[in-house]
């Protein structure tokens, strides 16, 4: 792999769109670098802001940074371009591309294609990121006592799939968490997981696809769009009635439903809510297609915790219990969280955040049956519905200016007994870097109290 690695993209010319923070972005550029392309990295994000990761690669000779800025110059006259997730579908710089013929990749995508090894994918709105982090620990214990190994990739925090190309060899397994923007990048490969599982179908990102449904949905079902014979697509009940009525003449792959049923009720599990059993069962039929002994399976789920920022049990104070549930970024997660938690109506909920055009009143209206209190944080989205929630009487409002106040006030309001819940419904943008830094923060401020 090493010879094919340097004979890919020794002296390739790459334009690397969007280097980022997260460190994504920073190791794809290093694996790049250290396999000898000609590298030029764009991203809006200016030198200062950027500062961590331009130290990182400090070392590499053969990187040119165009930063504040992108230029079409960059996206002429190279071999390739990389694009991050979330470049906009009508991007002038990669139809700039495409007018000169130039291969747009992706990280994920890309190593897909060049990989000699068996390829799990795992999307859906919601529960990939527990569905792709329970069956990696599955297949990691089964590992143990076989001769393959087992890595882990795509939309996972910090992690470039591109380097795995150093390490998965033919007879190993690499689990792909895929969000849409990902699948992009699978859609013009051509190429789609071995096995594919897919959670559900609900609304997100309605900003970025400009209201386009279709479009949304048409990203996903690139996971199995190029499946094929001796493939399998693993499905909850709920994917599969959007996939039989939407994409069933596009299935060449074997159908699996996962249902909660094939869980022992004698199993301790011990990440709460219905939904996290659904994201259990997709996991637990995934390992058996893969022939994982049923001990093996049952001691990892019993074992398993959960992922951070994902209902994610932070501490117990004064009888109050504090959880960080920061992904929830769309009605449909924080709705499931209270509905995992809620008991009595003693949640003191902080929501509250950018806008992501999708409809919140299922939302707003279920929030009387399980919170006691709604603390709301700034932001587009916060603007749009507090006029909504002052309208439902029975609601308690309360507007802070930021995440410290808010966990300060619902621990005054809160008592014994009762849940603080960080499960915000929106986007990160605005107050925090990201998603996972607003969890961050909230667990850094909730270790002081």
């Amino acid at each position: 792999m090493q010879v094919l690695l340097q004979e890919y993209f020794k002296n390739k010319k790459i334009t690397v769109m969007g280097l980022g923070l997260l460190g994504r972005g920073i190791n794809i550029v290093k694996f790049l670098a250290k396999h000898g392309a000609q590298l030029t990295v764009t991203d809006l994000k200016s030198e200062s802001e950027l500062g961590p990761s331009l130290e990182v690669l400090r070392v590499y000779q053969n990187i040119t940074y165009v930063l504040g800025e992108h230029r079409l110059r960059d996206f002429r006259n190279v071999d390739i371009i990389i694009k991050a997730a979330g470049v906009p579908l009508n991007s002038p710089y990669i139809e700039e591309a495409r007018k000169h013929s130039i291969p747009v990749e992706m990280d994920a995508s890309l190593f897909a294609k060049l990989t000699d090894a068996t390829l799990i994918g795992v999307t859906g709105t919601r529960g990939k990121s527990t569905t792709t982090q329970l069956l990696y620990e599955i297949l990691k214990k089964d590992a143990m006592n076989n001769t393959h190994n087992v890595f882990l990739g795509g939309n996972v925090r910090g992690v470039a799939t591109l380097p795995l190309l150093e390490v998965a060899g033919k007879s190993d397994l690499v689990v792909l968490e895929l969000d849409s923007w990902q699948l992009q990048g699978f859609g013009e490969a051509g190429a789609s997981p071995h096995i594919a599982v897919f959670t559900n179908f609900l609304f997100d990102h309605m900003n970025y696809y400009k209201g386009d449904v279709e479009r949304y949905f048409n990203d996903k079902a690139n996971i199995f769009r190029h499946q094929g014979a001796g493939d399998y697509l693993v499905v909850s009940k709920e994917a599969d009635v959007v996939i039989k009525e939407r994409y069933k003449k596009l299935i060449r792959s074997t159908v699996i439903i996962a249902s909660t049923t094939e869980i022992s009720n004698d199993w301790n599990i011990h990440i709460p809510g219905l939904h996290n059993k659904k994201n259990i069962a997709l996991a637990v039929r995934t390992a058996r297609i893969l022939g994982v002994a049923e001990q093996v399976i049952k001691i990892t789920v019993e074992h398993f915790n959960g992922i951070p920022g994902r209902l994610e049990y932070v501490r117990t104070v004064r009888g109050i219990q504090i959880f960080n549930d920061t992904t929830a970024t769309t009605p449909d997660a924080t709705l499931a969280g209270l509905q995992a938690l809620s008991k009595n109506k003693n949640i003191v909920l902080i929501m509250g955040g950018s806008e992501k055009e999708l409809d919140m009143t299922p939302l707003l209206h279920k929030l009387v049956e399980y919170c006691k209190k709604i603390i709301l944080l700034p932001g587009s989205g916060s603007e749009r519905i507090k006029k909504k929630l002052r309208r439902i009487s029975e609601l308690h409002v309360e507007e802070v200016d930021g995440l410290r106040t808010a966990l300060s006030m619902a621990m005054t309001v809160a008592s014994d007994g009762d849940i603080v819940l960080l499960s915000p419904a929106f986007a990160s943008f605005g107050l925090f870097k990201n998603e996972y830094d607003r969890g961050d923060q909230f667990i850094e401020y909730v270790k002081k109290i």
